[in-house]
């Protein structure tokens, strides 16, 4: 015991992590006993009892995942399961896009999507160090995430205005023009996270010509 008890102090200067908000709030509903609660946190399907809703054709799928006996379990090569990978491509691009089998695509398998956010984190601040741009607000992990890959310059552009409950293009567009040549800018590119605001086709075509004016490299995290 007195072993054990030397070993636990070892970590006695470790601090607790405070508690994830969404998260948190997931375990506040759960304990919340009023009949007419209704959880706006995590965005996720559910019934009209409010609890998890998985769809029939998950359950048939992960079935026959378990029924077929031609799948082994070997180890994947390092950029995952191709036909994974092939569909995560179809999926973004298009299913009969060229691009899904364009060479110019590099497609790998991470664990998560915030475990995508940091080897692709990591590689940029390798090969392309310097700023990172993020709008403001943005998901309550991004700048974490940017910061444990070794980003020290996490700066923020204009994006939520908070009078029209919409989008401040001209106060990004300024930010985006004014920003580092050659930093990274993190763009959400759909359901933008947390404000769901997001720019229209126009918009979105004036981005393209500021990233590309201004040599900043457009980094997309497709949550959604």
């Amino acid at each position: 015991m007195k072993r054990l008890a030397l070993l636990n102090n070892q970590f006695s200067s470790v601090k607790p992590f405070p508690p994830d908000p969404i998260l948190s709030l997931t375990i506040d509903f759960k304990n919340d006993k009023d009949p007419r609660k209704c959880n706006l946190g995590v965005g996720a399907y559910r019934d009209n009892e409010g609890k998890p809703y998985v769809f029939p054709i998950v359950r048939k799928v992960e079935a026959d995942i378990v029924n077929d006996h031609t799948i082994d379990k070997e180890y994947l090569p390092i950029d995952g399961f191709d036909a994974f990978n092939k569909g995560a491509r179809m999926a973004i691009f298009g299913w009969e896009a060229p691009a899904v089998n364009d060479e110019r695509i590099a497609t790998l398998q991470t664990l998560s999507g915030t475990g995508a956010l940091r080897v692709c984190a990591e590689f940029l601040n390798k090969f392309k160090p310097g700023a990172v741009y993020v709008s403001n607000p943005t998901w309550g992990n991004h700048q974490s995430v940017f910061a444990a890959a070794g980003y020290t310059h996490i700066r923020e552009y204009r994006y939520f205005d908070k009078k029209t409950k919409g989008l401040d293009f001209a106060g990004m567009i300024a930010d985006l023009e004014n920003a580092a040549p050659g930093s990274v800018v993190l763009l959400h590119t759909c359901a933008h996270n947390p404000t769901g605001v997001d720019p229209t086709e126009e918009q979105w075509k004036k981005i393209a010509e500021v990233c590309k004016r201004n040599s900043l490299y457009p980094f997309f995290d497709t949550a959604y």
